[in-house]
């Protein structure tokens, strides 16, 4: 009984752990935006969170480099099962123009389970909250398996 309680309220109201793995910023103000109160994704339950061990989804931006691989490896693998992996801007899916640099080992999916790639450099608003919208049904499909 608790534990269906615990899960029926986490299912609508996943917290965010976002990851920089080296982008140029747009992204990252993009996210930010998304939870200003003009767009309030909170209100849908979304919530960003300090720490990968309180979070369900990993939001990454940029792409991945060399030097920050194993620190987002690491940060995701600190993220409890189940959870969702969600990229955004088209650094992290496939290097955007810094495609076959020495400085990039991405794409983030060589390295683990990519759930939602959100396209675009950078995204807009509303396809984070389109995207995070489906990283949640997600979500909810991997814990119901569970």
């Amino acid at each position: 009984m608790f534990k269906k309680l615990i899960a029926d309220s986490t299912a609508k109201s996943p917290w965010l752990f976002h990851i920089n793995a080296g982008s140029c910023n747009g992204c990252d103000i993009e996210i930010v935006s998304v939870l200003t109160p003009r767009f309030d994704a909170e209100r849908l339950g979304f919530k960003l969170t300090g720490s990968p061990r309180h979070a369900d989804i990993a939001v990454v931006t940029g792409p991945v480099t060399k030097q920050s691989l194993p620190r987002v490896l690491r940060a995701i693998s600190q993220i409890p099962e189940p959870r969702c992996i969600v990229t955004v801007g088209s650094c992290p899916q496939s290097g955007n123009v810094f495609k076959d640099s020495y400085a990039v080992a991405g794409p983030l999916s060589k390295y683990v389970h990519v759930d939602v790639d959100i396209a675009g450099c950078a995204p807009r608003p509303e396809a984070i909250i389109d995207g995070l919208a489906l990283a949640t049904k997600i979500l909810k499909e991997k814990r119901e398996k569970m």
